[in-house]
């Protein structure tokens, strides 16, 4: 028997572990209307589009500062330039200001997110078999509170966001500043994500053994590709074999 060539295993998060609850268009319409946006379906579509059409003309959350606060401020920049233009393609409103500040810290807590129902047994059964567990993700600071919130915190021995990475996903840096924390090769790591892109070919170009989730059966459908995280479990890829 040899032992799996892998030592680590890191997870992207929204997507894969935990997604918000409804959509990002829902939340944003039910903090919205108390400043005069209609709370409908409709809206909600709206909203939803918009955001998927403004998060792709974005640049990436990656900013040339260190100190923490400046950092915040940044991020925070940033996600409002995002639902500014959200809601400049579906209808400004007054008092946007107070709006932004409000949904802003609410994405910030577990309130509007949701785990997976397997997320949990998944990630305790891969630390009891003694992997290395890791997150990299494109989000903010705001990330380390919602993964406390959820309490999977004490599963990870290393969190990887762009914002302090100074690069984000698929860009093979941010692979590489996640491999560093473990002090690991590319060969010694596995990932696991949710999106062709910035998952699965990121992953596999900075060298990394990659797999992704398609819970919803978009058609991805191939040898690397699973429909939840339980499968994982049985990857053959994390299991010693007979040489």
């Amino acid at each position: 028997m040899v032992p799996s060539p892998i030592k680590a295993i890191f997870f992207d998060a929204v997507g894969t572990l935990f997604d918000v609850k409804g959509s990002v268009g829902a939340v944003y319409a039910q903090h919205a209307k108390k400043y005069g946006i209609a709370d409908s379906e409709e809206m909600v579509i709206s909203l939803n589009h918009a955001f998927k059409e403004v998060i792709k003309e974005m640049p990436a959350p990656i900013f040339s500062v260190e100190r923490p606060e400046k950092l915040k401020q940044c991020e925070r920049l940033w996600w409002f330039d995002v639902v500014h233009a959200v809601f400049y393609r579906v209808g400004m409103f007054e008092e946007f200001d107070e709006f932004f500040e409000e949904v802003f810290e609410a994405f910030g807590q577990a309130t509007h997110w949701q785990l997976f129902p397997e997320t949990v047994e998944v990630l305790t059964q891969l630390k009891e078999q003694g992997f290395e567990l890791g997150l990299i993700s494109n989000f903010d600071s705001r990330f380390f509170q919602v993964v406390r919130a959820l309490e999977i915190d004490q599963f990870f021995d290393s969190v990887t966001i762009s914002s302090l990475a100074g690069a984000a996903k698929p860009a093979s840096k941010i692979f590489s500043y996640a491999l560093d924390q473990h002090m690991l090769v590319p060969d010694e790591a596995l990932h696991v994500g949710d999106h062709r892109i910035e998952d699965f070919e990121g992953a596999r170009q900075a060298g990394l053994h990659a797999v992704i989730i398609d819970r919803f059966g978009t058609g991805l459908s191939d040898h690397q590709t699973l429909p939840s995280l339980v499968p994982l479990l049985q990857l053959p890829l994390l299991h010693s074999s007979f040489s």
